[in-house]
């Protein structure tokens, strides 16, 4: 199966505040980012690629179409995925990250929006993120190909003619010396 890039539109950060607003005590400690699929009716949501920028936790709601008479709905699809085992040291904190849709706790049919939730409980860690996000869908199945008989079946190699040694040398030739 091949997978097919999702044109998306990602739209900026909204923050959550933790803390007191009005003082420097407070700090974002979630992060809001909604892609959107403006030119994509709702499909099969195969794979979620992206770079960590010092995000802890992840979490994935997804808004699914459900019929033409009913109003589409969120579902929590992913909750708490951990991207760095201590928030407080760096491990993990610019990792590629792949998350496939048998990795998710509902469905990925459907799909018409994304709602990525970003956690980040250290105060060492002023600024984070994820970059480089890539939606991936299920590509068309590829047509079985036929292949010339000679590609499919190749002739068996031959055996290569055994080197005579003359006087220490070996003769790649097969020439007898003089």
């Amino acid at each position: 199966m091949s997978r097919v890039s999702v044109p998306c539109h990602v739209k900026g950060t909204v923050a959550l505040q933790v803390g007191d607003v009005r003082t420097s005590q407070g700090r974002p400690g979630v992060l809001v980012i909604d892609v959107t699929f403006p030119s994509v009716a709702p499909f099969e949501l195969q794979e979620i690629m992206f770079k960590n920028y010092y995000t802890a936790f992840l979490s994935i709601r997804v808004r699914q179409h459900t019929s033409p008479h009913t109003p589409a709905k969120w579902v929590t699809c992913l909750r708490d995925y951990c991207l760095m085992p201590d928030p407080h040291s760096e491990d993990g904190a610019q990792e590629y990250v792949s998350l496939f849709k048998h990795q998710m706790l509902c469905d990925m049919a459907r799909v018409l929006e994304l709602r990525l939730i970003l956690r980040q409980p250290s105060p060492l860690w002023l600024s984070f993120t994820v970059e480089e996000l890539q939606i991936y869908q299920q590509g068309s199945k590829s047509p079985s190909m036929t292949f010339p008989k000679w590609l499919s079946h190749p002739v068996p190699c031959e055996q290569p003619a055994p080197l005579i040694e003359v006087d220490g040398c070996y003769d790649l030739n097969l020439l007898s010396y003089t």
